[in-house]
């Protein structure tokens, strides 16, 4: 059968017409930003709790890690957490999300699997490594995203990594809603790092470069392609 090659609804021309210049005013009044010990114990907790020290450590992408990963790292291959689903549960009102234009942003929440990519880190200093990444991925009390140790499968056999999952206790935790309700925030949606729209745009478009086609986002970008309109 000849293979068709899906064209996205939504382009870079919809998110240009959504891009606004928004000034980085920091976190929100009322937000507790992480301190250097609270990293220092969340890294050594880690590293302690390392269930393969002996071997490289693989580290799971499922979103902006895929194209933005700011972290050395060697080979790739793809792989599934099950039990696991990337979900738009994370509210936003800084990075491409602010007070003016609230966003969304993607994290692990409980449930079905997730097709992602898995990085392997380099052997060294895996404690600066370690710091660089929670830096990235949480930055205020609690925790919006929590480290964890997972099993991710792969077509060589089980892989344990590091993953970022969905913390629910944390007070920007949106719970499940509807991709209606998501698209209605992502075709809005900027910060001083950028729109709701490109983060998607560019979620979907390396998942598909590596063929993996997840259909909940694939059906996301068309619901946000038609909110912002003909282009």
């Amino acid at each position: 059968m000849e293979h068709r090659q899906r064209v996205l609804s939504l382009t870079p021309a919809h998110v240009a017409r959504v891009h606004r210049q928004i000034e980085d005013k920091g976190q929100p009044p009322g937000l507790m930003p992480q301190t250097d010990q609270d990293y220092a114990d969340w890294v050594d907790r880690i590293i302690a709790s390392h269930p393969a020290p002996d071997r490289p450590t693989q580290l799971f992408a499922y979103g902006s890690l895929i194209w933005r990963p700011e972290i050395e790292h060697g080979g790739e291959q793809g792989g599934v957490l099950p039990g696991w689903r990337r979900s738009f549960c994370l509210r936003q009102w800084r990075f491409r999300g602010s007070p003016e234009y609230p966003g969304l942003m993607m994290s692990l929440d409980l449930g079905g699997a997730c097709q992602g990519v898995l990085f392997e880190l380099p052997d060294k200093d895996l404690e600066t490594q370690f710091h660089q990444l929670f830096r990235r991925e949480f930055t205020i009390k609690p925790n919006t995203n929590i480290p964890r140790w997972l099993t991710v499968e792969t077509d060589a056999g089980p892989v344990a990594a590091l993953v970022f999952v969905m913390n629910r206790e944390s007070p920007q935790y949106a719970g499940n809603l509807s991709p209606e309700d998501v698209a209605d925030v992502l075709a809005q949606s900027c910060g001083h790092l950028g729109t709701g729209a490109e983060y998607l745009l560019n979620t979907v478009t390396q998942l598909e470069a590596r063929g993996m086609h997840d259909e909940g986002l694939w059906r996301l970008q068309e619901l946000v392609a038609e909110r912002i309109g003909p282009v």
